[in-house]
């Protein structure tokens, strides 16, 4: 499999080698020991988690309190999503940046992002099932959100998703500015401590 970081630091795209003949397709999705060569630490998977979602539906922008926040390993076993990694760590150089991928059926990619990263997807095509691995159980009263339609993180969703389908809870949730202002987004330097301690301890 190849892994590349993206423009959001501590995000990654994963792209496996799929092996196909008359049967079908056999692939490697995740490798343990692949991925922590790259983020320097075992991912410690406690968690996993499905979606399945129609045509425009907008699934986040959702993190998780630092620490322990909820690392998180994604990819789309069928149809096709845009997913997004948002940067809300407040200090970090690429604040209120985001970068994507498409994770689909086809390509089989998924996504790696790092505690403390924001992540939303919206969905491109009817049924889209989505699998997350990750790293710590739900927990609701350390899970928070941020408007996917904040104008100014400005996340461009395709027009083959059609018009954006939220939930309540995310068309209530605050805007990036809002949620900085109450101390609710994680610091670039504590989530980066806490990085290092999952280092220190593999």
């Amino acid at each position: 499999m190849q892994i590349r970081e993206l423009s959001i630091p501590d995000a990654y795209e994963i792209t496996p080698k799929q092996l196909a003949d008359d049967r079908g397709v056999f692939m490697e999705w995740y490798r343990f020991d692949r991925l922590a060569e790259v983020i320097g630490h075992p991912l410690d998977l406690r968690q996993a988690n499905t979606s399945v979602s129609k045509r425009g539906v907008v699934r986040g922008i959702h993190f998780a309190d630092v620490p322990r926040g909820q690392a998180k390993y994604v990819t789309a076993t069928h149809g096709a999503v845009l997913d997004f990694a948002i940067d809300i760590r407040v200090g970090s150089p690429t604040f209120g940046q985001w970068d994507s991928v498409l994770l689909d059926d086809v390509d089989r990619r998924a996504i790696y992002l790092a505690e403390g990263l924001g992540h939303a997807f919206v969905a491109l095509t009817d049924d889209a099932t989505v699998s997350y691995l990750v790293s710590d159980v739900y927990n609701p009263t350390a899970e928070h959100g941020i408007s996917p339609l904040d104008p100014q993180i400005a996340l461009v969703f395709p027009e083959a998703a059609g018009e954006p389908l939220l939930s309540p809870k995310d068309l209530e949730a605050p805007t990036l500015a809002d949620a900085a202002a109450t101390g609710l987004l994680p610091a670039w330097d504590d989530v980066r401590a806490f990085y290092d301690s999952l280092g220190a301890t593999s």
